[in-house]
């Protein structure tokens, strides 16, 4: 995923603002990621992510997703379609 890729689809939360947001705010849970411009308080499909996210940084990683913006989004689509998460 790129940095202006939106991990929240909902609210079109990029995957920059979520790193800026770790870098300055260091959330002590995943949960608070949703200050950052209400990521993950939609349709919940990108709260796994955001939790990915969060651990990545709270291991002092550099906070990113191996995943193609495309994939992505028509996962989410499958997920609403099917209920399930593969």
């Amino acid at each position: 995923m790129e940095p202006d890729d939106n991990v929240c689809l909902c609210f079109r939360v990029p995957l920059r603002k979520l790193q800026t947001f770790m870098k300055n705010e260091c959330p002590q849970k995943a949960s608070q990621l949703s200050e950052c411009l209400g990521a993950g308080t939609g349709c919940g499909w990108c709260v796994p992510f955001l939790e990915k996210l969060h651990e990545q940084h709270a291991a002092g990683e550099s906070p990113d997703l191996d995943e193609a913006p495309e994939n992505y989004a028509s996962r989410r689509q499958d997920f609403f379609s099917t209920g399930r998460w593969d």
